[in-house]
C-alpha cells in the first residue's frame, strides 16, 4: 500500500506513478515539458525518488527472478492489450511488486535511508503508507519520527496515539519507541498510546515484544493478539493482560468507546479532543464508572450526557476549561 499521491503521468500512487515514469523513459526521449514534469515529481517527495531508483534497480536484476515466475507475470497483461507502453507499465509494475514479495529489496541496494515526520492537529486524525507498505494511523494530537536503514525500521512516537499495521520483514524489525519504553515486531497490528505518566501498548493480531527503553535484550514482555500491557516513567513493563483491541482502536472510526470505564480515564480520554482539559472535582467523583459510546468530534454531547447517566454536574471554569463535580 502506498502513499496516494497525484502526479503528471496520470497515476495516483507513488509505486504506479513510479512505474509509469519509468516507462516513459524507455520510450523515444521526452521533450522539454515532460522532463520538466518529471524532474518536479522526483523531487516533490523523497517517496518518490526511492520509489523509482528501486524500480530502476529491481529491473535490472530481473534476472534474479525465477524464469517461470517472469513467465506468469507477463502471462497477467491482457492478450488483446495493443499498447506497447501500456504492457511494459503492467510488466514493470508486475515485476517490482515480485520481486518486492521475494525479499529482493535488500540486495539491489535501494535508498538505505528514509526519514520523515507525521503529525496531526486537535481533532485530526490520519492515514500514513510508508515505503515498504505499512501503515501508521494517527490519533488526535500525535506525532512520530519515521527513519528507515537497512537493517532497521525505527518509529518514535513523540506524543499521542498511533496503529501500526506493520509489513513482515525478518530482517529489518519494526521497532516503536515510546516514552520510557518500545516495541518490537517484524510484522503485526498494535496500537500504542504515550502519556504523561505511561505509554500502553495493545496487540490486534501477530506478536509484539515489549521492554522498557534501556533494558537487555532477554528482558521483555511478549503479547499475542488480545493482550496489553504498560510501561511506567521508569521502564518497568506489566505484566500482559486481556484488552479489547476493537474499543481501545475506536478512534479510528471517530468513536470513543468506554467499558466500565472510571470517569477520571475518562475525562482524560475526553481533553484528546477538545481544546481546553475536562478534569473531575475530586476522587469521588474520579472513580464513578461509565459505559458508553460517544463521538469523539462531539464531545459537548458527552458532557450534556453525564448528568442524565451519572450523580454529577459539569462546570466551566474562568480559563475555559471544564470540571466535573457531584450534584
Amino acid at each position: 500500500m502506498m502513499d496516494t499521491r497525484d502526479c503528471a503521468c496520470g497515476q495516483t500512487t507513488v509505486r504506479d506513478a513510479a512505474a509509469c515514469w519509468f516507462v516513459r523513459l524507455q520510450e523515444p526521449a521526452m521533450n522539454v515539458e515532460e522532463s520538466r514534469h518529471f524532474e518536479a515529481w522526483l523531487d516533490e517527495h523523497p517517496q518518490h525518488r526511492d520509489e523509482f531508483q528501486l524500480l530502476q534497480g529491481v529491473w535490472t536484476a530481473a534476472d534474479l527472478l525465477p524464469a517461470a515466475r517472469l513467465q506468469a507475470l507477463c502471462e497477467t497483461v491482457p492478450a488483446r492489450s495493443k499498447r506497447r507502453p501500456l504492457m511494459r507499465y503492467a510488466v514493470a509494475a508486475g515485476v517490482l511488486a515480485v520481486a518486492l514479495g521475494l525479499g529482493l529489496f535488500s540486495g539491489l541496494n535501494p535508498p538505505t535511508i528514509y526519514t520523515a515526520e507525521f503529525s496531526t492537529a486537535l481533532g485530526e486524525r490520519r492515514h500514513v503508507a510508508l515505503p515498504d507498505g505499512s501503515v501508521i494511523d494517527l490519533n488526535s494530537r500525535s506525532r512520530v519520527q519515521v527513519r528507515y536503514e537497512n537493517d532497521r525500521r525505527s518509529i518514535e512516537l513523540i506524543q499521542g496515539e498511533a496503529m501500526f499495521s506493520v509489513e513482515h520483514d525478518t530482517r529489518r524489525p519494526f521497532v516503536v519507541e515510546a516514552g520510557s519504553g518500545k516495541v518490537t515486531v517484524t510484522g503485526t497490528r498494535f496500537d500504542v498510546r504515550r502519556d504523561t505518566a505511561q505509554t500502553r501498548v495493545a496487540v490486534e493480531q501477530g506478536t509484539v515484544k515489549v521492554q522498557g527503553r534501556t533494558a537487555l535484550d532477554s528482558d521483555f514482555i511478549s503479547l499475542t493478539a488480545g493482550l496489553g500491557t504498560h510501561i511506567d516513567a521508569q521502564g518497568n513493563v506489566a505484566a500482559a493482560y486481556a484488552v479489547n483491541p476493537a474499543e481501545l482502536t475506536a478512534w479510528r472510526s471517530g468513536k470513543l468507546v468506554f467499558n466500565n470505564a472510571r470517569l477520571s480515564d475518562v475525562a482524560e480520554e475526553v481533553s484528546r479532543y477538545r481544546e481546553k482539559p475536562l478534569t473531575v472535582g475530586n476522587d469521588n467523583v474520579g472513580n464513578l464508572r461509565l459505559t458508553s459510546v460517544f463521538k469523539s468530534d462531539n464531545t459537548d454531547a458527552l458532557l450534556k450526557a453525564l448528568p442524565s447517566i451519572l450523580p454529577v454536574a459539569v462546570r466551566t471554569l474562568d480559563d475555559g476549561s471544564q470540571e466535573i463535580i457531584s450534584k
